[in-house]
């Protein structure tokens, strides 16, 4: 899509604003400014602060500092409803309709159609007709709404917001569960809304799509406004690594992965081809041998977690073949992934790896009970020395294995799911962000355990968004773009401009483009 005029005058200025949770600052300093009639992509990793922003300017969070100007006047939604009202209206990645009603009542709600005091069906069917047609939807408007596939129902959100006469409407990765033909019709309908005058701000990880229907940019990064400007002035190459924030001229283009001799480097453990699983994985290839560190990294929406889940079975795997140790792997639930030797400590260590109130120890053993009980007593022996064996080992620092998890440091916490997961014996040893949220020095002592590890002979998958982690950490990197495998890197090739370059254009750099 090609800029058309837009007009100088902003249609929402927003200015410093700041938002904190406790000690966490989500935003510091985000700023930039919305045209009238203008689509206005905005991007950041994870913890730039796009969703907090939404949500402060929507009225969901109270913002903390500076202010909204919007139609030139100062702005401040008290709620969600409240800045749908006045305007602005936004279509969530998890579409917040309901999907037993009409498409007719989802449209419709919270408008009033009455005649003698009894709703007017008639109207509010004429009315979301009329508001379809302008996106050419022809669809039954009294069927239900869980009934239309989903791009479907992203039409009919996009509706709702035009029919509170939304000035502003904010598109929250829209496009994430949409096929190709359903994102050239999402594509078509943001064009139609620019050319009514509506402004578009579009939240995507998606390079193509950005600089296909974008006319200004704006990233973030730790809750700060890094840049602003139009988008064909800055390369896709700038805009990662302006994301990311590592400048790709200061550094020497020299190898700096963690290379080990071959010798080293055992038999195959991991042999993944073409893997397809729900939520964006679409067709990865890997492969880990004993002793192996190999990276996996891309950008947000990448398909990192995604491809570790299916990996380990969380996930149900739609297509592709995998083999452990040579026998044909295909887990149906975690429960497999630990029966075939896989060990998986998520991204999300508070939510998805410790249980808080439980104690170091309980924690540590959680995916060995089956093995060190019997009729569901456990041997408290044969647990106390699991438990003091991998303090030891690791170096995990508590006043008593019997602490809750929940008092010890965020390095010590990681310590304690590595623990658990090498207490199970695994061949293949998944770290989803291993050190994320973690101190300079612990996360310095998780990467020594994590080649220690892999010295002793374990194969080990470490997904990270940092670069200097990934090229000083890995023997290999694989590099993922929307779903898909784009690289493969090791020695000479596995330098941050490399990984960069794949990240950006879905090959490496010095490759010739289609």
């Amino acid at each position: 899509m090609q800029p058309t005029s837009i007009s100088t005058e902003p249609l929402l200025d927003i200015r410093h604003i700041a938002k904190r949770f406790g000690k966490t600052h989500a935003l510091v300093d985000a700023t930039f400014s919305i045209g009238r009639g203008e689509v206005h992509a905005l991007i950041g990793q994870n913890g730039a602060g796009k969703s907090t922003l939404i949500k402060v300017l929507t009225g969901y969070f109270r913002k903390g500092g500076g202010e909204f100007t919007f139609e030139g006047k100062p702005f401040q939604a008290s709620s969600p409803n409240d800045a749908q009202h006045l305007g602005i209206s936004t279509i969530y990645q998890e579409i917040n309709l309901i999907p037993l009603r009409s498409v007719t009542e989802n449209i419709c709600l919270g408008r009033n159609f009455r005649r003698f005091g009894l709703l007017d069906w008639a109207a509010m069917q004429e009315d979301a007709r009329r508001l379809l047609a302008r996106f050419d939807i022809d669809i039954d408007v009294r069927r239900p709404l869980g009934e239309f596939n989903t791009a479907t129902q992203q039409m009919v959100a996009i509706a709702r917001a035009t029919g509170f006469s939304a000035r502003l409407v904010i598109m929250d990765e829209p496009s994430s569960s949409l096929d190709e033909r359903e994102v050239e019709m999402l594509h078509k309908v943001i064009g139609q809304l620019k050319a009514d005058g509506i402004s578009v701000i579009y939240v995507s990880h998606k390079l193509d799509e950005l600089y296909a229907i974008g006319d200004r940019i704006t990233v973030m990064r730790d809750g700060r406004t890094v840049r602003t400007c139009p988008i064909g002035e800055i390369s896709r190459m700038e805009l990662v690594s302006t994301m990311i924030g590592r400048d790709v001229s200061k550094t020497d283009g020299h190898a700096t992965a963690f290379s080990r001799s071959d010798s080293c480097i055992g038999d195959r453990v991991l042999e993944a081809r073409g893997l397809a699983a729900p939520r964006g994985v679409r067709d990865v290839d890997i492969e880990v041998r004993k002793g192996e560190i190999v990276g996996l990294t891309g950008l947000l929406g990448s398909g990192r977690t995604e491809t570790a889940r299916a990996i380990f079975g969380v996930d149900r795997l739609e297509a592709g073949q995998m083999q452990i140790n040579g026998r044909r792997y295909r887990p149906g639930s975690a429960a497999d992934g630990i029966a075939a030797g896989l060990g998986f400590c998520s991204e999300d260590r508070k939510t998805e790896g410790i249980v808080p109130e439980m104690s170091v120890a309980e924690n540590l053993t959680l995916a060995l009970l089956p093995r060190i009980s019997r009729r569901g007593v456990i041997d408290e022996k044969r647990e106390r020395e699991i438990v003091n064996r991998y303090i030891d080992a690791l170096k995990i620092k508590c006043s008593d294995p019997k602490q809750r998890i929940s008092e010890l440091s965020g390095g010590n916490q990681q310590k304690v799911l590595l623990a658990r997961w090498l207490a199970t014996g695994p061949v293949l040893l998944i770290l989803d962000e291993p050190t994320r949220g973690i101190d300079v020095g612990a996360k310095a002592e998780i990467q020594r355990v994590i080649r220690s590890l892999a010295a002793d002979g374990l194969a080990v998958i470490m997904i990270s968004s940092e670069l200097e982690e990934v090229t000083e950490g890995a023997d290999r990197i694989v590099v993922l773009r929307d779903g898909r495998t784009v690289a493969e890197l090791a020695g000479a090739c596995a330098t941050e401009e490399q990984v960069m370059a794949a990240m950006a254009h879905g090959h490496e750099a010095g490759e010739a483009r289609a």
